[in-house]
């Protein structure tokens, strides 16, 4: 997004700021082209992506945690913030793969305390999933990505710049690689602002952005978002 807000690209789109979730709703509806959207929605809204670029990890993420004040296999009812349906996705296919358990969901705000004390576990991913210190936490906790690498063996892709297949042209296609790589030349930027305008730490926002989040996709990326999008497919029947 970089380059589009602030590099040579600025002005080649109009864009709006939305949760993810509600990103895959604008496209749904038609007020946007393209998005930056959940993968637990490709099929479901048949769209097509970019397939070089998204939003991957390659081991811990630190933004999506799964919180439980039981062992995950005793897990029975699990708050989600429903912000990101990859996210809600993901800990369904692995609690059921890992642990053997299939829990009801209920949508609740990213209030950790307020959740467990409703459910067994809790799902708390972005912005207030970095601001927790899990290491003090009297909880169970899973790094959700890191779980997936650790059991699938491959990265997992949260989401990827999705639309229909005539508004993902190759001069758009270039656009998007053009702003990622002016952005990568402006981490310290980036990491500067988040300090100022959300109050992260620059090194921890540093941190997320160079070796949490991987965003230039290759082929094992791919792969591990096949699978992720063929285990989100099957989950949806079982429901």
């Amino acid at each position: 997004m970089w380059g589009f807000l602030y590099g040579p690209q600025r002005g080649r789109f109009s864009f709006r700021f939305d949760l993810p979730a509600q990103c895959a709703d604008a496209l749904e509806t038609g007020e946007a082209d393209i998005g930056l959207v959940p993968c637990a929605e490709l099929d479901r809204l048949e769209l097509d992506f970019l397939p070089d670029l998204g939003i991957a990890c390659e081991g811990a993420v630190r933004s999506i945690y799964l919180i439980s004040r039981v062992p995950f296999r005793q897990i029975r009812t699990l708050a989600a913030d429903s912000s990101s349906r990859t996210s809600v996705a993901l800990s369904r296919i692995l609690l059921a793969e890992q642990y053997g358990v299939e829990p009801r969901f209920l949508t609740h705000a990213p209030d950790l305390e307020a959740m467990l004390t409703v459910c067994d576990a809790a799902l708390i991913i972005g912005d207030p999933a970095l601001r927790l210190d899990t290491a003090s936490l009297p909880y169970h906790v899973l790094d959700l990505g890191e779980e997936w690498v650790r059991w699938s063996g491959l990265p997992m892709v949260f989401a990827v710049w999705a639309g229909k297949a005539n508004k993902l042209t190759p001069p758009v296609a270039q656009a998007f690689q053009a702003s990622y790589e002016w952005g990568c030349g402006h981490i310290g930027e980036m990491a500067r602002r988040a300090e100022e305008d959300l109050g992260f730490a620059s090194d921890l926002a540093r941190d997320y952005l160079t070796t949490r989040i991987v965003y230039k996709l290759d082929d094992r990326h791919r792969e591990g978002l096949r699978l992720f999008r063929e285990l989100s497919r099957n989950s949806v029947r079982a429901v």
